[in-house]
């Protein structure tokens, strides 16, 4: 099993109700993804709520493989999902480890 994680920072100059709306939209569209991706195991997204914090999304995943990782990765309703933060994404985070 593999545990996929990635910490997303969105740029700092966009506004507040915009930046949650975008976390929003992101959250829903990457949630909805196990019914279209059958590889995931698990998927759930966290939105931060602590300023103090450096990153603003969280997303924890479980496959069975890092072959299934690849497989999420380039799915096209994953890649759709991604380009939600495409334009206000200012760096990303990602570790892959077995379990």
């Amino acid at each position: 099993m593999v545990k996929h994680i990635v910490l997303f920072k969105l740029k700092e100059e966009l506004p507040a109700t915009e930046k949650q709306a975008v976390m929003n939209q992101f959250k829903e569209a990457i949630e909805a993804l196990p019914a279209k991706i059958s590889v995931i195991r698990k998927i759930e997204v966290g939105l931060n709520v602590n300023p103090a914090e450096a990153w603003d999304i969280a997303l924890y995943s479980e496959f069975d493989s890092l072959e299934d990782v690849k497989t999420y990765a380039v799915h096209p309703d994953h890649v759709a999902a991604g380009k939600l933060l495409a334009d206000v994404k200012l760096n990303r985070a990602c570790v892959d480890y077995e379990f």
